[in-house]
């Protein structure tokens, strides 16, 4: 396990650097290109206690959809639904390349035993999700205990065999730029594929402040060691503007090999017919 390191900006710090990325000039040919980008990596999400069969139905038609070939338009990158879905979005996505992706691990609050939250890993695997998305312990981290955090990250990596696991931190609830670098460096040393911001259950969801921790967490680890995690922002996330803002966060911190559906997600469940509407204008 790589040695926790300290993060001496602020917040506040952390805001202005973002805006100064901002700054970057996007003509509308960038633009245009981001935004296909950006479509062909979004997760078309719904986690909702209404959720049914036929809302699956729905939205996995609906991620088949946006694909415009003739003009380089793709279709989304997944769907990503709570894990009793799995069977019949992976029954409906069968012939295209989108993934299904199921939260497991005691979302969204992550207060269960491990061995529940292996268990809805295994479960989630063997209804046949490709991806995996687990929740973090906050309340471990918050309250110092993150070698136990960082064993339950291990436990359920290794449930999910040869799934990609995603780590959310809910960095609305860390709060600080020294918890949510902890909390980074403990998903990603524990195996995560990809760290994510939000369960999107909680008010606050993605921030750029928070998405520049991890991304600064990420860059230092690929460093380190040679290996690409991901990163997800989500919660909050519906306007195409603001999705550029994470794409150019991305791109600065990062570069350009992690800006494909591999290593660079949006969690979302309106912004992608947004992006949609705009490309085919």
């Amino acid at each position: 396990m790589i040695e926790f390191n300290h993060y001496d900006s602020t917040l506040e710090d952390l805001g202005k650097r973002a805006q100064e990325i901002f700054k970057l000039n996007v003509n509308k040919t960038d633009y245009s290109d981001m935004l296909k980008t950006i479509l062909g990596c979004i997760d078309l999400t719904s986690l909702e206690g209404t959720d049914t069969n036929e809302k699956i139905f729905s939205m996995c038609r609906s991620a088949q959809s946006f694909a415009v070939p003739e003009k380089g338009i793709p279709n989304v990158a997944a769907v990503c639904f709570y894990s009793v879905f799995t069977n019949i979005a992976k029954s409906q996505l069968k012939d295209s390349d989108i993934k299904v992706a199921a939260v497991a691990g005691g979302f969204p609050g992550g207060l269960v035993p491990v061995e529940i939250k292996e268990a809805e890993v295994k479960y989630a695997v063997k209804e046949g999700a490709d991806e995996v998305d687990v929740v973090i312990s906050r309340g471990l981290v918050l309250a110092n205990k993150c070698r136990e955090a960082f064993e339950q990250i291990i436990v359920m990596k290794e449930a999910a065999g040869s799934a990609r696991l995603k780590v959310i931190l809910e960095t609305g609830e860390l709060e600080t730029v020294y918890k949510i670098r902890r909390a980074s460096e403990l998903a990603i040393n524990g195996g995560a594929d990809m760290i994510k911001t939000s369960t999107g259950k909680i008010k606050t969801g993605a921030t750029y402040e928070a998405v520049l921790i991890m991304l600064d967490s990420i860059k230092e680890y690929f460093e380190k060691t040679g290996e690409m995690v991901g990163i997800k922002a989500s919660g909050g996330i519906s306007e195409p503007e603001e999705a550029v803002k994470y794409y150019l966060l991305v791109q600065h911190v990062l570069g350009e090999k992690w800006l494909n559906k591999n290593y660079f997600r949006i969690g979302a469940s309106r912004l992608a017919s947004k992006i949609a509407d705009i490309l085919n204008e």
